[in-house]
């Protein structure tokens, strides 16, 4: 009776693990063909290419045979299998019945009045060089007993109430690891969410609330709990591997879910095997690549601070020769590479270069423009950072060039950004370049009546170039009559400065200090508009050609007018 009931509540406790099975069965049955535990004789029928099939029991693995023609191995060990699990199922025939039977051409492994094999010579040969068909039966017969006193022991009463107390125990822990696991759950979610809710406000504030703090925290929420729901899988399935493996009925499909599981990581693992002398050139070859990149970075570093010096290099080119031979050293060391990349022969991988490369170069023109025009400017010496030029239209202070575009603030602080293509089509003006050695060039233009003395005008000229603050004493400034106009003679001043960035502020303090002196010596600026001819000629008598301040500037320096005496 307490057999009937035992019996009984095995089978509802396999109920489910059965369904389990069934369902892991139908997923796998291929890798049932892949089993682990192999001796190392199959293994070398194997590496000759001979095609063997497992004989498995409970889902351990006894030996692998081969098979003929008429005969195909998954047939010959299902059949094998078949007749060994029926005598163990027969309590009456003992596991010490087996024994070998000679014939001409095979050795019989008998059990009773039941042949449970036979091994030829064939299977020898495939086994191991030099093995004999009574050796092999001999091993065969061992690990048949074995196996049949094995799974006569799993069946007793003893050995299933001992299987269902370990499904207990580990069904037990099952419920500890997953309770164990929505704690943490709710433990990390409440460090992260107390560690980065400032910061996360924080940040909804800086983008205006254009990023939402709720988004973010449904973001994260999903994530760990993604990784928690993993997690979680994981351990069912281990569960469910362990649990499986209690019983004989479900050994087999534990064995297949543990192949399901290991198969592609040894595949894994065997191709970062295979991987590992490309991975370790790959290595030296970055490490080769960073070491000569460090040394470029170095030297061009030395040259920008003067510290060495190169004939016929600019201190300026530094950044963007090394920036240019930064490419080469990557693009040579990725040349290099290529070969050595795991996958790299791979149709996917030359798939997958082919499309950047399209993309690249469809997307590429007026990025690959800006580049060249960026670098041709560099190595014209154009301009350098903090020049003022004018570009066309637009004129500003250089902040900084790049590869793709110019960076100028404008005249009224403006941030100018120009693409360093349109740059190079423009004309450029650049007002820094020589004022550092000669000095910048100011000028202005007024138009006077032909009755004020010419020479009183380029004095008047002359003394508001002096009393304009800023302005360079040397070279001295001077006066150029541009035209003589149908109403007045075009005064053109010319005075230097060293400071570009000062231009409009000085040409400002000109003007200020041309209208003070113009008023002071009661001459008119403004050239009168023609009406009819004056009653009285508009000339200059020769009394009135030195009026103050022309007598004076004449008086101090005589030589200016050497075929002329003073009146």
């Amino acid at each position: 009776m307490v057999y009937h009931h035992m019996t009984a509540a095995v089978s509802r406790a396999l109920k489910l693990l059965l369904v389990v099975a069934a369902v892991a069965g139908v997923a796998g049955p291929n890798l049932a063909r892949a089993q682990l535990g192999s001796d190392d004789a199959s293994v070398i029928a194997a590496e000759k290419g001979i095609a063997t099939a497992p004989v498995s029991i409970d889902g351990r693995v006894l030996f692998r045979v081969r098979g003929v023609t008429a005969f195909p191995n998954a047939e010959r060990a299902a059949a094998i299998a078949s007749r060994i699990r029926a005598m163990a199922a027969d309590e009456t025939i003992p596991a010490s019945a087996l024994h070998p039977v000679e014939s001409d051409h095979w050795t019989s492994i008998v059990a009773g009045e039941t042949t449970i094999m036979e091994v030829s010579d064939a299977d020898a040969i495939a086994e191991a060089p030099g093995l004999t068909r009574q050796a092999l039966a001999r091993i065969y017969l061992k690990k048949i007993a074995s196996a049949v006193e094995q799974y006569r022991a799993e069946r007793t009463r003893e050995q299933l109430g001992r299987s269902m107390f370990r499904a207990a125990v580990w069904t037990a822990l099952l419920a500890l690891a997953l309770l164990l696991l929505i704690l943490a759950l709710r433990w990390t979610m409440a460090r992260i969410e107390h560690r980065y809710h400032a910061a996360v406000d924080q940040l909804e504030s800086e983008t205006f609330r254009l990023i939402r703090a709720g988004w973010i925290w449904i973001g994260v929420r999903f994530v760990v709990r993604l990784a928690m729901g993993i997690a979680a899988l994981a351990i069912f399935y281990a569960y469910v591997h362990i649990v499986l493996s209690c019983f004989p009925w479900t050994r087999p499909v534990s064995v297949q879910l543990r192949a399901l599981t290991l198969a592609p990581l040894l595949a894994l693992a065997g191709e970062v095997a295979a991987a590992i002398p490309s991975l370790l050139i790959l290595l030296l070859i970055v490490v080769a690549a960073r070491y000569v990149m460090n040394l470029a970075r170095l030297f061009f570093s030395a040259v920008e601070k003067g510290t060495i010096r190169v004939a016929a290099f600019d201190a300026d080119w530094s950044k963007p020769t090394f920036n240019i031979v930064r490419i080469l050293i990557i693009a040579f060391a990725a040349m290099i590479a290529f070969p050595y990349i795991p996958g790299s022969e791979s149709a996917a991988f030359k798939g997958v270069t082919i499309f950047i490369g399209v993309l690249f170069s469809l997307g590429s023109s007026s990025l690959l423009a800006n580049l060249i025009a960026g670098y041709t400017m560099t190595y014209r010496r154009a301009f350098h950072v903090g020049d003022r030029i004018k570009v066309g239209d637009l004129m500003g202070d250089v902040t900084d060039i790049g590869l793709m575009v110019t960076h100028l603030r404008s005249l009224k602080n403006e941030e100018l950004v120009i693409p360093n293509s349109l740059i190079l089509t423009s004309n450029i003006t650049n007002y820094t370049s020589h004022a550092r050695q000669q000095g910048l060039l100011l000028h202005t233009t007024v138009g006077i009546g032909y009755e004020t003395p010419w020479r009183q005008v380029e004095a008047m000229l002359l003394l508001a170039a002096e009393r304009t603050p800023g302005l360079l004493r040397d070279p001295a400034p001077f006066i150029l009559q541009q035209s003589l106009g149908d109403y007045a003679v075009n005064y053109e001043l010319n005075v230097y400065c060293d400071q570009p960035s000062e231009m409009y502020r000085l040409y400002t303090e000109l003007h200020r200090s041309v209208l003070d002196v113009f008023n002071e010596y009661n001459v008119q600026i403004m050239t009168p508009s023609y009406i009819a001819d004056p009653v009285q000629p508009k000339l200059v008598p020769k009394e009135h050609w030195f009026e103050e301040p022309a007598r004076a500037a004449a008086q101090q320096n005589p030589e200016k007018e050497p075929t002329r005496s003073l009146p």
